[in-house]
């Protein structure tokens, strides 16, 4: 059973491209944002929508021109860690969860955003 929808809330995303087509810069607000209704700065975004008839995912990705590799190495760290968080909640799969983990765990060393614990 559907549940009816009881409330809406309204994300935009504003994509300022140079003369190559490339992002210069990403600016996004929501209605439901706590700092305020302004456009809010940023560098990167990864959205993922699953289409509910086709079974497919449609990904738009992209960073501005400015983004640094050692932000994308951050950036990826976190949106892998967040990714494994988000399977676990939806599907409970603690085994698969937590080996999706250790590659976050991995990237992290590889990059350089874990560091060994010298103790």
């Amino acid at each position: 059973m559907i549940k009816p929808v009881v409330k809406k809330s309204l994300i935009e995303i504003e994509i300022g491209l140079n003369e190559d087509k490339h992002p210069e810069t990403i600016h996004w607000r929501s209605t439901d944002n706590p700092n305020g209704k302004d456009f809010t700065e940023c560098k990167a975004l990864s959205m993922a929508l699953f289409d509910k008839d086709y079974k497919d995912t449609l990904k738009i990705d992209l960073w501005t021109t400015e983004m640094q590799v050692v932000e994308m190495d951050r950036f990826m760290f976190q949106t892998l860690r967040s990714l494994a968080d988000t399977y676990f909640r939806a599907t409970n799969n603690q085994q698969l969860a937590n080996d999706m983990q250790l590659f976050v765990d991995y990237f992290g060393k590889q990059t350089g955003i874990i560091t060994e614990d010298p103790q």
